[in-house]
């Protein structure tokens, strides 16, 4: 199947095999996403059960419907797995929610990764950023940097379509997964994060998915919910409004509303 594709394609795909197989022995950040889950797949398939430990971070931003998602597809591709509570909520720098919030959160993941390698005897760690990744304001790639942390995906030049693509190719079962971003990034800046809010805005994703939307962000806006979908499933949430503002309400929110620019981001 890899002939058929571009060359260019193929070097990247070779290329990535390749610096993964360099490495020989890799804790992988896995979330259960698009780009930490074809990096798992192509780590066990390269290098072996033996040389691949899955790291998870849990901790209230990381829904549990998210962290199960995770579970599975670790069990799934027979791997070693260790599920660490990373405590992003007892760090002020975190909890103020200012610019630099997914540096401080991106720290405390990395840093419980490398403790794992270290309690495994592993030299790297490896994490799922990619080529388009550069284009954001991506504070937590720093955290990464500062850490030694390995990004194969970016090194080899892929992009998030060739990684859905290549995930596709390799029966990788996240290829068309929605991305998802922490429960804290639904929280302006500068508003304090906390465990309450975290789980308002959880309880609210949960429900609205559950009807049938794929992708969905709740805004957090103190007493305002500003939910945010793609364009084609406005409809749904249209046809169901009476039921999602009773709901939303009964979480804790007063007033709902839909953010008719709908929710842009590309991958």
């Amino acid at each position: 199947m890899v002939m058929a594709l571009s060359l260019t394609f193929k070097q990247k795909y070779e290329k990535l095999k390749k610096n993964i197989q360099n490495l020989k022995r890799v804790v992988v950040a896995f979330s259960g996403g698009v780009d930490s889950s074809l990096l798992l797949k192509i780590s066990r398939d390269v290098l072996g059960k033996q040389n691949v430990v899955a790291f998870i971070g849990n901790f209230p931003a990381f829904p549990e419907r998210e962290l199960a998602l995770a579970k599975n597809l670790v069990k799934e591709m027979d791997c070693k797995c260790e599920i660490v509570e990373t405590g992003q909520l007892d760090d002020p720098n975190f909890l103020k929610n200012d610019s630099n919030r997914c540096y401080y959160c991106k720290r405390h993941l990395m840093e419980k990764a490398r403790n794992v390698a270290d309690a495994y005897n592993f030299e790297y760690v490896i994490e799922g950023s990619n080529i388009d990744d550069l284009d954001d304001y991506r504070p937590g790639m720093k955290a990464c940097n500062e850490l030694g942390i390995i990004s194969p995906l970016l090194r080899a030049g892929l992009n998030k379509r060739e990684i859905r693509e290549l995930s596709k190719m390799l029966l990788v079962p996240t290829y068309d997964k929605p991305s998802f971003s922490c429960l804290a990034t639904r929280i302006p800046h500068e508003t304090v994060i906390k465990k309450e809010i975290l789980k308002l805005i959880d309880l609210s994703e949960e429900y609205i998915k559950n009807l049938g939307i794929k992708d969905v962000r709740v805004r957090y806006h103190g007493s305002i919910a500003r939910i945010e979908v793609k364009e084609d499933e406005m409809v749904k949430i249209i046809e169901n409004r009476q039921h999602i503002a009773e709901t939303l309400i009964s979480f804790g929110f007063f007033y709902i509303t839909l953010d008719l620019k709908g929710y842009q981001r590309p991958n």
